[in-house]
């Protein structure tokens, strides 16, 4: 009897362990497959390790690219209001990124409306003076799909240099400082003025 109970505990254990292991995510860290387009599923999680006509850079391949100007597009979410944050108190979150990236908060979403798209387009336009071989770095957190859509967007735009800096503002601050960014007023006055209607 003792021994039924114990093959028994033992089959529920591989069991309980197979469920584990087929409810483990899918995009695991090891072997995440590019989407053939944009991602549109969650934009948190893990990513791959490539981007199709983009060059993947890590903080030494941003350290050599920095003496050439690129454009530096962080695309991370803006920090909102905690529930419940008492209402006689300010809040004045504070974005600290890479000195000199322009904040375009939220500009990796997928699916994204048509005319926030052609703004996106038009103020990375406005940025590399229209020069679609200026280098370009796009970047948000580590695990974020927002700037790997934003450097794919930009590929598939034709633009012939960009740099998909996946480590993010926490890969930067490892080895430098950060400065205090403000959201950039195009983009955050066309992306105000949308939530209104």
């Amino acid at each position: 009897m003792r021994r039924s109970a114990e093959a028994a505990l033992r089959g529920v254990a591989i069991l309980a362990a197979a469920l584990v292991l087929a409810a483990a995510p899918a995009d695991s860290p090891v072997n995440v497959p590019e989407p053939d387009g944009i991602w549109t599923g969650p934009q948190r999680g893990y990513t791959p390790a490539t981007l199709a006509g983009a060059t993947v850079i890590d903080i030494n391949g941003l350290d050599a690219l920095l003496p050439e100007g690129p454009v530096l597009l962080d695309v991370s979410l803006a920090d909102r209001k905690p529930e419940g944050f008492p209402a006689d108190r300010p809040w004045l979150p504070a974005h600290r990124s890479v000195p000199g990236a322009v904040w375009m908060p939220n500009a990796g979403a997928a699916p994204m409306a048509p005319a926030q798209e052609a703004l996106f387009y038009r103020r990375v336009e406005d940025l590399t003076g229209g020069d679609k071989a200026k280098p370009i770095v796009t970047f948000c957190h580590p695990e974020c799909w927002g700037s790997w859509n934003v450097a794919k967007r930009l590929v598939l735009k034709g633009y012939t240099r960009v740099h998909w800096f996946p480590e993010g503002i926490e890969g930067w601050q490892d080895k430098h400082e950060t400065a205090i960014l403000r959201a950039d007023p195009a983009w955050s006055a066309k992306s105000a003025g949308d939530a209104q209607r």
